[in-house]
């Protein structure tokens, strides 16, 4: 393989960008249906049982359970083509929801939400989460189809336009959430859900996805995938210590994840709290509308670490005081710079891994980055529910912590959020002054692809892709990609 091999094969058609915006729109439409429920759950266990360690767990579960399923998808995504895959996996989804529902109604509510004395919550959370899982598979084929249809300068702005589609998604989930558990209960939730994802699968079989062939460069249908994604990974340089980064910092994350919900709703009412979250989640659309507009910078690697120390900071103060607005405000920053931060990785993979195996490196980042969140959750949901939260409630936890935390009824988990936050911030801060930082910012410009000349159009400029030949991985000696 030579260096034309980190560039697709054939350029993007004339009418991609057009085409990767329907893709975006229905996969949007999908993931809004898909957290619509999720959260659904979430609120209905916490505001009848007020129990944080049942929504730690269940948070905890989906991101282990997308971490064990990530390299799998990722395989998928590159062994087949994108279309049929995005079909299986939202027929999938709604199939499940089908089982879950069915399995609510036959369940009475009292029993299923004594969470303590039987498993029917659980195995409900689990079918459903089994659900949400499924719908991962189509965000690693969205990232896959944006080096597919999208020209490479504009890659960037692409990733912006996924991470506004995803804030807006957020938006509306995070209202009409709130609204359906507090207003209609978790029944009727259900059945919205599964109206909502058969509408969007009847939409996905009307997109046409142009993708010719697939692309295997080993030139074999083996599937030793977590060697190859793992290669891909190692072979441009630095990468690893990117995704290595990320991972260090959703272990932080978990602990934003296992506790904002139950810090929202210990200010507002379930609807309340909904409506809010959709006015903070507008940040995701500026976010993401800032990238789409200006992109990432000549070094998204830099602009990664310098806004996640920036996300760091916010996540240690939006809880300091309870503040109604401080909290709201706080996360409407904090989302506004998500975007940035996902944008800036996918476009750093999608320049120096080979479109070939994209799927897998992307589900090998996602193994990594999402098996750090849960075990995070999983620690401080019951340090929270156990220590923490009583403490921080004791006339001697506040007489220590009141000159910095204030008073209020959900001071320990903001003592959580401050110490996770000012972490968040000092593992940035020492990734950007590592060597790793200065490797991968360097790979990422000596991958850039040619520009034209004066005259030339891009797909002129555009290196021939290698003759084909019966050299596979193993065998072809000095690959820039280190798979020999």
């Amino acid at each position: 393989m030579t260096d034309a091999a980190a560039a697709p094969a054939a350029a993007p058609p004339e009418n991609g960008f057009r085409t990767f915006v329907h893709v975006l729109i229905n996969t949007g439409l999908a993931n809004i249906t898909t957290n619509y429920l999720w959260w659904a759950l979430t609120f209905w266990i916490y505001v009848e049982t007020e129990n944080v360690l049942a929504t730690g767990v269940i948070g905890g579960a989906f991101m282990l359970f997308i971490a064990l399923f990530s390299m799998p998808f990722g395989t998928l995504v590159d062994r087949f083509r994108k279309k049929p895959v995005m079909v299986w996996a939202t027929l999938a989804a709604l199939a499940v929801f089908c089982l879950d529902a069915a399995f609510y109604f036959a369940i009475p509510e009292a029993e299923m939400l004594d969470i303590e004395r039987t498993p029917w919550f659980w195995i409900f959370a689990v079918v459903m989460l089994a659900g949400a899982v499924v719908e991962q598979l189509r965000n690693i084929a969205l990232s896959t189809s944006v080096t597919l249809l999208v020209p490479e300068p504009k890659h960037a702005n692409a990733n912006g336009l996924v991470g506004t589609v995803q804030g807006l998604s957020f938006l509306v989930t995070s209202v009409l959430s709130g609204l359906s558990v507090g207003l209609l209960g978790m029944g009727p939730t259900l059945i919205i859900g599964i109206v909502a994802m058969a509408l969007a699968l009847l939409h996905l079989t009307l997109l046409s996805i142009p993708e010719p062939q697939v692309a295997h460069v080993e030139g074999r249908t083996g599937w030793n995938d977590v060697v190859v994604g793992w290669r891909a990974v190692r072979a441009a340089k630095g990468l690893f210590g990117l995704v290595l980064f990320t991972t260090l910092n959703n272990l932080v994350g978990g602990v934003f994840m296992a506790l904002m919900d139950p810090y929202g709703l210990t200010l507002f009412s379930t609807e309340m709290w909904g409506i809010w979250l959709a006015v903070a989640s507008t940040g995701f659309i500026v976010g993401g509308s800032i990238v789409a507009k200006f992109g990432l910078g000549a070094n998204p690697v830099r602009t990664l670490l310098i806004v996640g120390a920036i996300i760091g900071l916010i996540g240690a103060l939006f809880g300091i005081r309870e503040w109604s607005w401080l909290f709201v405000g706080g996360m409407w920053l904090y989302m506004a710079a998500m975007p940035v931060v996902e944008a800036a990785e996918q476009t750093v993979i999608q320049r120096v891994v080979p479109y070939e195996k994209q799927g897998r490196v992307f589900g090998f980042a996602m193994m990594f980055e999402a098996a750090a969140a849960p075990i995070t959750s999983f620690l401080i949901a019951p340090l929270a529910e156990y220590w923490i939260i009583p403490y921080m409630d004791s006339s001697e936890g506040r007489a220590e912590w009141a000159w910095l935390l204030g008073e209020g009824e959900a001071r320990g988990i903001a003592l959580v959020f401050l110490v996770g936050g000012l972490l968040a911030t000092l593992l940035c801060v020492i990734a950007m002054l590592s060597p790793v930082y200065r490797t991968i910012s360097r790979q990422y410009a000596e991958s850039a692809p040619p520009q034209p000349e004066p005259g030339q159009t891009p797909d002129d400029a555009r290196p021939l892709p290698p003759a084909p030949g019966p050299e596979t991985d193993e065998s072809v000696p000095n690959d820039r990609f280190g798979l020999s």
